[in-house]
């Protein structure tokens, strides 16, 4: 249970370092999100009940550092971003044999993944309530390099993460002997 709160406070610290980490002029200002992975790797080392909170708890921060409101109109409303982490770290769940095998592998290609489409996803509610669908070259790299990003400091962070899990008496290879 300590470690679970541990991941909440990770995902509290990584949102707000999010905001200073400045955006890759050479990836035509791709941001780096950190988030998301810490959520994923939440969903694969956490029993359902508590991945569904910490699924919550980022959509909910999430939302509210990118609720938009032009005029009248919301563009992008609470709770969207809460389903899109639940679905994701759902799917991410359902893998979770994997994990406890010790192959993260899939998992680190599966954040890259999840994050690219959290992005998306963004995008595409903020343009079809703006009524201008548009999909540039710069936009796909703002889309795609992110996840990029994601899939490559999956690893590092999946490592850190077990052993800070390890730190605090949790372990998720309790279970492996059911599937041996």
């Amino acid at each position: 249970m300590i470690f679970f709160f541990v991941l909440l406070v990770l995902v509290l610290i990584a949102q707000i370092a999010e905001f200073f980490i400045p955006a890759l002029p050479w990836l035509y200002n791709a941001h780096i999100y950190i988030v998301p992975v810490i959520v994923f790797y939440g969903a694969m080392a956490l029993p359902f009940p508590l991945m569904l909170a910490l699924a919550l708890y980022a959509g909910l921060l999430l939302d509210a550092l990118t609720v938009q409101v032009m005029g009248d109109k919301v563009e992008l409303s609470i709770g969207s971003s809460i389903l899109l982490y639940g679905v994701l770290a759902g799917f991410m769940h359902g893998l979770r044999p994997l994990f406890i095998r010790g192959r993260w592998e899939v998992h680190c290609i599966l954040s890259g993944i999840g994050t690219s489409l959290i992005i998306l996803t963004q995008y595409l509610m903020i343009t079809f309530r703006r009524g201008s669908l548009v999909f540039t070259p710069e936009i796909w790299w703002q889309i795609a390099a992110p996840g990029l990003i994601a899939m490559a400091i999956a690893p590092i962070l999946f490592w850190f993460l077990q052993w800070m899990g390890r730190m605090t008496g949790y372990s998720t290879l309790i279970e492996r002997s059911d599937f041996e």
